[in-house]
């Protein structure tokens, strides 16, 4: 395949709102060692993204200034020491940055296969919001079969990610969200209970589910106040696991119930972990995870798909919150 020396991507000059993600031409990357070059067809869009617009999320050193954080697409270029792929290869990658453009590196060892029949705009979902709740809810959660887990932000694309992986373990899944309609729609994608945050204490509402026992882990990206709240959910020997804190990340809490119940608080972010970590968690997502996407026995949950040159769009409609499921950039 003939590389071009430009693409088209989207690179804003400096923080702002929406309206800063506009489509400006930019050096097609060169794979290093390890790297794969990808021509991008599908980058997903993340909360991080957003909060690298506004300038509250820190790139790692390095990282390209172009925000995406996944894509899908075929490889048409090698690094050195790169041995599973091929030009031509049909992956999905998790990358550091970089995703909103025509053309992506990728480290070698977090890209996936696009499982067979699977839409590159599907695909390119599958990264972020996967090793980020693998890693949280197997790794540091230590989710087992039969217990029961809630997950704050249930129709977000981390939030039907969790309910997916949830189920199949064979996990009972409380999921809250902001609307009976958006609690509906969690339900339909296998959620076994939802609760409408905006009409109902959660807490009681738990506990009501849970015969006063409590879960056993909590998924939390809201933070701030959430916290305490959480661990009132919590049974004797739960785990809270922090992946964000929309509410902020300080949180008053009486250590008290931590110790009486004999809670575990732990959190990660996914981003900075070396490149060796998310190979890891790509290999164990292929041998656990894709087979079911193989089979259809999961399905990926696309809410919206954009045009690049729609970013903003993109943007507009995260922050509204009114996505279920994953929203996604098309370059074609």
């Amino acid at each position: 395949m003939t590389i071009p020396a430009t693409m088209i991507a989207i690179d804003p000059a400096a923080p702002g709102g929406p309206e800063v993600l506009l489509p400006v031409t930019r050096p097609v990357p060169t794979p290093g060692p390890g790297e794969v070059l990808v021509k991008v067809a599908a980058a997903g869009v993340n909360r991080p993204d957003v909060l690298q617009r506004l300038g509250l999320y820190p790139m790692p050193p390095g990282v390209p200034t172009i925000p995406g954080l996944e894509i899908a697409g075929t490889v048409i270029a090698i690094g050195e020491a790169v041995e599973r792929w091929r030009v031509g290869d049909a992956v999905c990658a998790l990358v550091a940055g970089g995703g909103y453009a025509e053309y992506c590196t990728a480290p070698a060892g977090q890209c996936l296969p696009v499982p067979a029949g699977m839409a590159m705009t599907d695909a390119a979902g599958l990264p972020e919001t996967w090793f980020t709740v693998w890693s949280n809810v197997m790794d540091r959660g230590h989710a087992r079969p039969g217990e029961t887990l809630l997950v704050h932000g249930g129709t977000s694309g981390i939030g039907v990610t969790a309910i997916q992986l949830g189920t199949a373990l064979g996990m009972t899944v409380i999921i809250t969200a902001g609307s009976a309609e958006k609690c509906a729609a969690a339900l339909r994608l296998g959620a076994a209970h939802a609760i409408d945050y905006n009409a109902q204490d959660f807490v009681a509402e738990v506990m009501q589910i849970t015969k006063k026992r409590g879960v056993d882990l909590v998924l939390d990206m809201v933070g701030g106040d959430y916290v305490p709240r959480n661990l009132q959910c919590l049974a004797d020997d739960g785990r809270h696991v922090s992946i964000a804190f929309q509410r902020g990340p300080r949180a008053d809490l009486d250590l008290t119930a931590v110790m009486r119940k004999r809670l575990v608080l732990t959190g990660s972010m996914l981003r900075p972990r070396p490149i060796a970590f998310k190979t890891a968690i790509a290999e164990t997502l292929e041998g656990a995870i894709w087979p079911e996407f193989e089979a259809g026995r999961l399905v990926p949950a696309t809410d919206r798909v954009f045009a690049l040159a729609d970013a903003a769009d993109a943007h507009r409609r995260m922050e509204a919150g009114t996505h279920v499921g994953k929203i996604v950039l098309a370059m074609g």
